[in-house]
């Protein structure tokens, strides 16, 4: 039986990675002779629907069950539907775990243990964002990883670099107006993430 491990490196001897749809790497070992293919995570840069994407992967590998750190609502949603058992709150290597495994030392999951967008860098993408001054930014990373990119890439245009016009600065009421708009709209995105969540446990 082929089992997926979320993992930081690309062997047995690599550590399980405790992010499902945004690890690094997933080695599919085979129960039978732990032989072992290990695959790049190409869901890592996805800035929404990882681990779904993760989930459609490992289950096209054959994969029959997933050994990992944590899970999300959508990708258990989509394991389960794809009739992959799911094991978390795994830590130590692959092999480890796998061992583990193989004398029924772990137990599997219907549940998720973390909420959706698990692992995105929250903090730092929606710090950067803000600075541009800029709301739409912001609503459309819900403070994922690649808002930072957005953020920094707007920053450097704002600066005048590269040839590009540079705007008029904004006056302290322009700039606090706009700091205004990006908190509502970062009230109305932590609402809907919130009532998200709250649908999702009462199921």
């Amino acid at each position: 039986m082929k089992i997926a491990v979320s993992s930081s490196g690309n062997d047995l001897n690599s550590q399980v990675d405790p992010r499902f749809g945004r690890c690094a790497y997933f080695v599919i070992v085979e129960t039978n002779d732990m032989s072992f293919e290990a695959f790049d995570n190409e869901s890592i840069a996805l800035g929404g629907g990882a681990g779904i994407q993760a989930s459609q992967f490992v289950a096209s590998k054959g994969a029959k069950a997933v050994i990992t750190g944590n899970v999300g609502p959508n990708a258990v949603q989509t394991l389960s539907a794809a009739g992959v058992e799911v094991f978390v709150g795994q830590s130590g290597t692959v092999r480890a775990v796998m061992e583990n495994y193989t004398k029924g030392k772990i137990s599997s999951t219907s549940t998720p243990n973390v909420a959706d967008h698990y692992g995105m860098g929250s903090g730092a993408g929606m710090g950067r964002g803000m600075g541009m001054g800029r709301g739409g930014g912001m609503g459309r990373g819900q403070g994922m990883g690649g808002g930072s990119g957005m953020g920094r890439g707007m920053g450097g245009s704002t600066g005048g670099g590269s040839g590009q016009p540079t705007p008029s600065p904004l006056s302290k009421d322009e700039e606090l107006q706009n700091l205004k708009t990006q908190a509502n709209d970062l009230r109305k995105q932590i609402e809907t993430i919130e009532s998200g969540m709250n649908a999702l446990e009462k199921k």
